[in-house]
């Protein structure tokens, strides 16, 4: 028997141990460390001899050994290594010549015109430098030899290509690189200096009177590649990393970005024969947007579709559609997008590792480092300088403006993968149980600064009083930012019984909403908010948020059948518990819904009833429900061509509004002025006073823009353009017109159809 079987069998026993202790299957631990199965089933019954260092230390940090237990390992792995042969230094280079250009190669034309022009106007004082960096699967290196080639006449005296091995536990040396790059420009063994600084020195004095293009592939970092760097002279240097290499000076960046769908169909046509293509054209369009428009990806997919030639293009895009198997799917022979994937996680240090598998977690398209904290369990500054580093790394795409952060649908599979392996569901249901306390939390101290009552008591506080907004500006632009957050913490509250705060929070929104009745998800958030209260047994929370709801359903998803059966089982609560206020919300959102459905007789009839059911309520809560449904009566009233009467409701409307009452939250009563201004220039305008009427619209425009509610504002700016229409001020129509088109086609308001009228009724006109 050979000796090596014994020392092999040694290491499988060991590493079979560990991996039963840790309480891990083959799949995780393979997935964990990035070594197939079948390899680790091998090395576990002794049938490999001893793995190299980088595989060991993968799965050593798979494993989570701690630092003693992954020198054991490591020792018993060296033990059946064969005996290294010492003429060779390590990724040493017979060769540097260029690789074999991909005939196939797409798009990428602005970045091949950046390089041509830098190459143009360099000067021999100093050689061009160009980096090429981004997250993995971008085609970098592919790039960089496709480059090469295209730029070749300029460069006579050669074109060089050096894999720096910036992925592997021990990258290439910037010693051994440079003993590489002198052989490969004929300076002889013996004349090859023995230090670091001599040998860059020697590099440059050679290369000084050449016109050499170098491609340095694969870089580590700046340490790794700046003594490799070219001084005076006319060469081009092209370095490719994963890595943003941000800290070498003075170079040229080349930004490689994903395809366009476009691009990405000319590839696979290009891979598999364009009339397969023209047979499947909405397939492969699908195909490749289910590969994320990532090159390495489609590429993928292109060779087993070529491997496969008569397999249906939509059979690839259909398996790909399953989420939970596309990183599986997407694999070639030796080509694998996982791999690529997990060559960088590896990389990472433990608090890195774990922001960006956690941050897979998030809700919506991006997430901000004060959520990535949250999740991982780390301090909002160690998780901003983790989000910085996979940002780095080209994990994470950093946004434009705004400190958040988000990642290719690809990427995020994969962290997903990552939270399974190596947290599970225990772990990965704590984080979000509490980052959902502590965003629902934020959300409700920020809604209630909008809140009608000012002396309304926060619930439970801000959790993080020093960081919280700091004003309602702050609050407002939190909850946009983060609503996606706080929506899904919501939801999670309420799966896992906290139905008290999901009731506070939903209740905080209510004026908020009334800011921003373009966000569908008013609906999702009161529907929680009347589960919630049903859980409790609390009828009063019912009622609530059942009217709630019903608002709704009527102004932010235009749906009066489902707001009138919602408004009727709010009536129903609040008539079998006795509370007069919530019975006047029911019957004023049950009105607007019967208007809505065209019943405007039985709309007017409720609206009535709700005024009388108001009347004698004198709390802030009453004053504002009964001005709403004087708003709405007084509408209808002109709508249904009593435009008299209805001037008289909204003067008196406004006349409440004016009325000098202590304790009353007087930015809110500013808001219902606005309203009841809107509401008389209207009236005006059905009397056909046109010229009276321009005056209380401009004022109730100038009051919905100063407390930035837009859809508010821009019904308002298409009632003054109809206005201004009619008083022959064509022009002016014309622009104000425009504007409210523009901004309610963006809200999605049913009122964009009535602006476009206008507007053709001024073409028609002759008048623009």
């Amino acid at each position: 028997m050979s000796t090596a079987a014994p020392v092999a069998e040694e290491f499988g026993r060991l590493l079979l141990t560990l991996r039963t202790r840790a309480g891990l299957s083959q799949e995780r631990l393979s997935h964990a460390a990035g070594v197939s199965v079948r390899a680790l089933a091998d090395l576990e019954r002794g049938r490999s001899r001893g793995p190299q260092q980088r595989t060991v230390q993968a799965l050593a940090a798979g494993l989570g050994l701690d630092e003693e237990t992954a020198a054991e390992l490591e020792r018993a792995a060296g033990r059946g290594r064969p005996r290294p042969r010492p003429a060779a230094e390590p990724h040493a280079h017979s060769s540097l010549a260029l690789p074999r250009d991909v005939s196939d190669f797409v798009a990428r034309g602005p970045a091949l015109a950046g390089l041509l022009a830098l190459v143009e106007r360099t000067d021999a004082d100093r050689c061009a430098v160009s980096v090429v960096s981004g997250q993995p699967g971008l085609g970098k290196t592919a790039f960089a030899v496709h480059a090469a080639y295209h730029l070749a006449p300029h460069f006579p005296d050669g074109q060089l290509v050096l894999d720096l091995h910036g992925m592997d536990p021990e990258p290439t040396s910037a010693r051994d690189a440079l003993a590489c790059l002198l052989r490969a420009v004929g300076v002889a063994e013996r004349a090859i200096p023995a230090s670091t600084d001599d040998r860059s020195g020697l590099l440059r004095s050679v290369l000084r009177d050449r016109r050499l293009l170098l491609v340095l592939d694969n870089a580590a970092g700046e340490d790794q590649v700046r003594p490799l760097l070219p001084g005076a002279g006319r060469c081009l240097t092209v370095i490719t990393s994963r890595h943003a290499l941000a800290g070498l000076e003075s170079v040229h960046r080349t930004d490689l970005a994903l395809l366009r769908r476009e691009e990405a169909v000319e590839l696979l046509s290009r891979i598999i024969g364009p009339e397969r293509v023209r047979r499947e054209a909405q397939a492969t369009r699908d195909l490749a947007d289910l590969c994320g428009l990532l090159p390495l990806a489609v590429r993928i997919a292109g060779q087993r579709l070529a491997g496969r030639p008569h397999e249906r293009i939509g059979k690839l895009a259909a398996q790909l559609a399953q989420e939970s198997r596309r990183l599986d799917t997407l694999r070639a022979g030796d080509l694998q997008v996982r791999a690529a994937f997990a060559l960088s996680y590896r990389q990472l240090g433990p608090a890195a590792r774990t922001v960006l598998r956690r941050a897979s977690l998030a809700a919506g398209a991006d997430f901000s480092p004060e959520t990535a904290a949250l999740l991982a369990g780390l301090s909002a500054d160690e998780a901003a300088r983790c989000a910085e580093e996979l940002t780095d790394a080209g994990l994470l795409q950093p946004d434009a403006v705004a400190e958040r952060y988000h990642f290719h649908d690809l990427l995020k599979l994969f962290a997903t993968e990552q939270v399974g392996v190596e947290d599970g569901d225990d772990v990965s249901g704590a984080a979000l149980d509490r980052t959902a306390r502590w965003m629902l939390r934020r959300a409700t101290a920020a809604a209630l600064r909008f809140d009608a009552d000012p002396d309304q008591e926060l619930p439970y506080g801000d959790p993080d009083p020093a960081g919280a907004p700091a004003d309602r500006d702050g609050a407002r632009a939190w909850l946009e930012a983060e609503r996606a957050q706080w929506l899904a913490a919501l939801h999670r509250a309420k799966e896992t019984g906290l139905h008290q705060q999901v009731i506070d929070a939903a209740r905080a929104m209510h004026w908020f909403s009334d800011l921003n009745q373009h966000w569908e998800l008013w609906v999702e958030v009161f529907r929680c908010g009347a589960d919630a209260a049903r859980a409790l047994g609390s009828r009063q929370d019912e009622a609530v948020h059942l009217n709630f709801l019903a608002w709704a359903y009527n102004n932010c998803v235009h749906d009066p059948g489902t707001a009138l059966v919602t408004a009727d089982a709010a009536l129903e609560v609040a008539r079998d518990i006795g509370d007069r206020l919530q019975m006047g919300w029911a019957l004023g959102y049950g009105a607007s819904a019967l208007h809505r459905l065209g019943r405007a007789e039985e709309a007017m009839a409720r609206l009535r009833r709700a005024v009388d059911q108001l009347a004698d309520q004198t709390s802030v809560q009453g004053r504002l429900a009964e001005l709403t449904a004087l708003n709405i009566l007084g509408s209808y009233l002109r709508q249904s061509g009593s435009a008299e009467e209805a001037l008289a409701i909204h003067r008196r409307s406004e006349a409440i509004c004016r009325a000098e009452e202590p304790g009353r939250p007087t930015e809110l009563i500013t808001v219902y002025l606005g309203a009841s201004l809107q509401h008389i220039g209207n009236d005006l305008a059905a009397l056909g006073r046109w010229a009276e009427a321009e005056e209380p619209l401009r004022q109730a425009l100038d009051i919905f823009e100063t407390v930035n509610m837009a859809a508010w504002a821009e019904a308002t700016r298409l009632d003054l353009g109809i206005v201004l229409r009619r008083l022959a001020r064509h022009d002016e129509a014309r622009l104000t017109l425009l504007t409210a088109y523009e901004a309610l086609r963006g809200l999605n308001s049913p009122r964009q159809a009535e602006a476009t009228a206008e507007l053709r009724e001024l073409e028609m006109s002759g008048q623009v």
